[in-house]
């Protein structure tokens, strides 16, 4: 059933993460864990070796809806699409217990977006470890939960190509719902990343953007939108250096021996990018317009990481005004 909450919405925000109380010691020996460090700061913890600090959940937006809504309302956000915390993808795990994770959290999610639907919907999670599983988790999320998609990371054990993931998105098209891509930071419970990404918070500023460009590139060139002509994908953050690189990417389709036949022809890579979408959540104004030139300004959607760090600035003169282009494309998108 379209939601006409959405339908009548001018600004529709599609990168919005949320952090559930119920999820919390829901992964059991991987937690998460919310404390405060000794000297008062607040930390969430994933495991025995991730912990962030000073990022304060309790009280704030992300785990709060009413207080969600009420800054929504301050930053002139009328529909919120809300997602999985990306420290909480745990696509590392062991699969029993990130199953277990993923039904708490999507049923505490519907209940949350249920009794607000007229400004929230959600993205499922899903264990990624386990396509089989994922698929059985999107189909009970979006058949028996009322969420409208699923959110998930762009490192998993299966590479994003890999033929034993097609179960999961051939249901992802079967149920006529869209998916959603973010990086998480390196190391969380999986393998650790590059050590350089540890100095500077570079794991999320430089790191996060080389994880969503290297899944783009691994969705083309693995075939994985052409074994799945109806599926829609989100990337966030304008999908990282996607604009910077689309023409290096696309020479490497047309020249390089290891590309397959159907990428070879002149624009066959170009085609296939513009199959998928990508929010606007990006921090230099010359760059939204090159990537609306290469992707199409038809496969951008409004996206604000709201209440993250680097979420817009409120100015004294009030939020920023949104293209309601982006709205009609959200709702494109969600098919609403």
């Amino acid at each position: 059933m379209k939601n006409p909450a959405i339908a009548a919405a001018k600004v529709i925000d599609l990168h919005a993460h949320i952090v559930i109380p119920e999820t919390i010691g829901a992964a059991g020996e991987y937690g998460p864990v919310i404390g405060q460090n000794p000297d008062g700061s607040p930390f969430f913890q994933i495991g025995k070796t991730y912990r962030l600090n000073g990022v304060r959940y309790v009280g704030s937006p992300f785990m709060d809806p009413d207080l969600r809504i009420q800054r929504m309302d301050e930053r002139g956000v009328d529909f919120q699409i809300v997602s999985p915390n990306p420290l909480t993808y745990l696509h590392f795990i062991p699969a029993q217990d990130a199953i277990r994770f993923c039904r708490i959290h999507n049923d505490a999610l519907a209940r949350i977006v249920g009794d607000r639907s007229s400004r929230l919907a959600g993205l499922a999670a899903v264990p990624l470890q386990d396509p089989q599983a994922a698929a059985a988790e999107l189909r009970r999320a979006v058949t028996e939960l009322g969420l409208v998609g699923a959110g998930f990371g762009t490192d998993a054990p299966l590479s994003l190509d890999d033929p034993a993931m097609d179960v999961f998105y051939a249901e992802a098209e079967r149920l006529n719902v869209p998916l959603s891509i973010h990086p998480g930071p390196a190391g969380i419970d999986g393998p650790p990343g590059d050590p350089a990404l540890k100095r500077f918070e570079l794991d999320i500023i430089t790191g996060f953007a080389a994880q969503e460009t290297l899944a783009v590139a691994t969705l083309i060139y693995g075939g994985v939108l052409d074994r799945h002509p109806g599926l829609d994908i989100c990337f966030s953050h304008g999908g990282g250096a996607t604009a910077l690189l689309a023409g290096r990417m696309g020479k490497g389709a047309r020249k390089r021996p290891w590309s397959p036949p159907a990428l070879r022809a002149e624009g066959a890579f170009e085609a296939r990018l513009r199959r998928l979408w990508f929010d606007t959540h990006i921090d230099h104004p010359q760059v939204l317009p090159l990537l609306a030139a290469i992707v199409g300004d038809d496969h951008l959607v409004y996206g604000t990481n709201f209440s993250g760090w680097d979420a817009p600035d409120v100015l004294p003169g009030g939020p920023a005004p949104v293209d309601p282009a982006l709205a009609d494309n959200a709702r494109r998108l969600l098919r609403a």
